[in-house]
C-alpha cells in the first residue's frame, strides 16, 4: 500500500519530517559503498568517513529548515532563495566535516566559481536537488507544482520525499569533497590530507591511483555535462542518486524540464540536434539494412541452393554411368 506524504503543514508534517530524518540517518549504518559504474569524489572516502560526512549535512539541513520556519519564510522566498541555500548548505557541511575531523587549515570556502563544473551543475539543477525537497519538508506536498512530477501532487508518495533526500545528501557530500580537492591543490596535498585524518579509502593510498581517480572524474564530467545531462533534460528525466542495504545506487525519475532547456549553451543544443537527427535517421537504416540483409540472405540461400542442386546432379549422373 502507497503511503502519501502530508500536503499541508501541521503536527501530521512534523511528525513525518522527524521520522524520515531518523530512518535517514539510519540508512547510513549500511554499507555506503558506490555501487554503479559511475564515479563519485566520496568513492575516495571509506565507509567511516561517508558516515560522518551525511550525518553532518543531515544536520545542518535541519537547521536549516528550523531557520525557515523561524524566519517565516514563504514558498516564494524559498524559490529566489534557493541557490543561495544550497550553497550555504554547502559551505556549512564543509566547515562542519572539516570541523569533526579537527583539521587545522579551517579557511576553505565553498567557491561557486563557473568554471567549476560542480557549480555549473548546482546551478542548473538546484532547484531538483533542494527546492522541491525544502517545500514538501516545511509547507507539505500540495504547495509543489503539479508539472514538476508525474503525480497528483496530493498524493505524492513518500517514498518520493525519501529518495530527494538522499539524493540531495549524495549530490552535497561530492560537492564538499570536490571543493577539498580543489582547497588542497597538489596530489600530495590530498594524499597527506586524507592519511593524516584517516579518510581514504584503501586503494587510494598511491599518489598514481589518486591522479587516476581524479583524471577519471574529470572526464566524466565533461561526458556528462556536454552529452549526458543534454539528453536526460531533453527527455524529461533526471538522474537521483539512493542509499539502500547494498550500498549507493542511481536511477532516473520523470520530471518536467521545461524550463532547463533554454538555459543550455549553444554546444549542448547542438547534441541535442544530434540526438534528434539520430532519431530521425537511425530507424531509416535500420529498416534499410534489414531489407538489405533480406535480399543478401535470399540471394545468398538461392545461390546455394541451386548450386547444391547442381552437384546432386552431377554426382548422380556420374554414379550413373559408373554403373553402366
Amino acid at each position: 500500500m502507497v503511503e502519501y506524504w502530508p500536503n499541508k503543514q501541521g503536527i501530521q508534517l512534523n511528525n513525518e519530517v522527524a521520522r524520515l530524518f531518523l530512518t535517514t540517518k539510519q540508512k547510513f549504518n549500511h554499507n555506503l559503498v558506490n555501487t554503479t559504474h559511475t564515479q563519485l569524489y566520496i568513492d575516495i572516502l571509506d565507509n567511516s568517513s561517508r558516515h560522518k560526512l551525511f550525518s553532518s549535512i543531515l544536520t545542518q539541513l535541519e537547521l536549516i529548515i528550523l531557520d525557515i520556519i523561524e524566519l517565516d519564510l514563504s514558498t516564494n522566498h524559498i524559490k529566489l532563495l534557493n541557490y543561495r541555500i544550497l550553497c550555504d548548505l554547502n559551505q556549512k557541511s564543509l566547515n562542519n566535516f572539516i570541523k569533526i575531523l579537527k583539521f587545522k587549515n579551517s579557511s576553505i570556502k565553498f567557491t561557486d566559481q563557473p568554471e567549476y563544473f560542480y557549480s555549473r551543475k548546482l546551478l542548473l539543477e538546484h532547484r531538483l536537488i533542494l527546492e522541491h525537497l525544502l517545500i514538501y519538508l516545511t509547507f507539505g506536498s500540495s504547495y509543489v507544482s503539479c508539472q514538476s512530477f508525474a503525480f497528483n501532487s496530493q498524493k505524492t508518495p513518500k517514498k518520493h520525499v525519501a529518495i530527494l533526500l538522499e539524493n540531495l545528501i549524495i549530490q552535497v557530500s561530492n560537492s564538499v569533497i570536490f571543493m577539498l580537492f580543489e582547497s588542497l591543490k597538489s596530489l600530495s596535498n590530498i594524499l597527506n590530507f586524507l592519511i593524516d585524518n584517516k579518510l581514504c579509502n584503501s586503494i587510494f593510498m598511491s599518489t598514481r591511483s589518486l591522479a587516476l581517480f581524479r583524471n577519471n572524474l574529470i572526464w566524466q564530467n565533461i561526458i556528462y555535462f556536454y552529452i549526458i545531462q543534454p539528453r536526460i533534460i531533453y527527455n524529461g528525466r533526471y538522474q537521483i542518486w539512493l542509499i539502500n542495504s547494498s550500498g549507493i545506487h542511481t536511477k532516473y525519475i520523470h520530471i518536467s524540464r521545461l524550463n532547463d532547456l533554454p538555459k543550455l549553451s549553444t554546444i549542448k543544443l547542438f547534441s541535442i540536434f544530434l540526438i534528434e537527427i539520430q532519431d530521425l535517421i537511425l530507424p531509416k537504416i535500420e529498416k534499410f539494412l534489414l531489407i538489405f540483409s533480406r535480399i543478401i540472405f535470399y540471394i545468398v540461400i538461392h545461390i546455394l541452393g541451386n548450386s547444391a542442386i547442381f552437384i546432386i546432379r552431377i554426382v548422380t549422373s556420374s554414379l550413373y554411368r559408373t554403373n553402366k
